[in-house]
C-alpha cells in the first residue's frame, strides 16, 4: 500500500511541476537532477546491508553510521574469538535492516517525492 502512496504522490507532484512556468520548471529540474536517487543502486548497496552503505547513499548519515559501527563490532568479535556476540551483532542489524531490501523501491521513492517537493517549494519562493 505504501507504494501506491508514494505513486500517487509522485503523479500529484509531476502534476505540480507540469504547471510551473517554462523557467521555473527549467530550474526545478536542474536542481533535482543531481540529487535524484536512483532505487537499483540503492538496491544493490543495499545487498550490503550489515555494513549501512544504502543509508549514507540516501544521506541519512547517523542510521548508516550506526549500522557500520555495529558491522564493525561484530567483524571485530568474530575476529577477536568472540563469535557468539560477532554472529549476535550480524545477527541483530540483518533483522533490523531485512525489510529494507524488500522496499527499497518504495524507500527511495519517498526519498525523490520528499526531495522534490523541497525544491518545487524552494523554486517557488526564489521566483518570488
Amino acid at each position: 500500500m505504501a507504494l501506491r502512496d508514494e505513486q500517487y504522490r509522485e503523479d500529484q507532484l509531476r502534476n505540480r511541476i507540469a504547471e510551473l512556468p517554462a523557467e521555473q520548471r527549467r530550474v526545478f529540474h536542474g536542481r533535482m537532477a543531481r540529487r535524484l536517487k536512483d532505487p537499483d543502486n540503492y538496491a544493490v548497496l543495499n545487498y550490503l546491508f550489515v555494513a549501512g552503505l544504502h543509508h549514507f547513499y540516501l544521506r541519512r548519515w547517523f542510521r548508516g553510521a550506526v549500522n557500520l559501527a555495529v558491522f564493525l563490532a561484530g567483524m571485530a568479535c568474530l575476529l577477536t574469538g568472540q563469535w557468539r556476540w560477532g554472529l549476535g551483532l550480524l545477527l541483530l542489524i540483518t533483522l533490523i535492516e531485512l525489510p529494507a531490501l524488500f522496499c527499497s523501491q518504495c524507500i527511495v521513492l519517498r526519498y525523490n517525492n520528499d526531495l522534490a517537493e523541497s525544491q518545487l517549494a524552494e523554486t517557488d519562493l526564489s521566483q518570488n
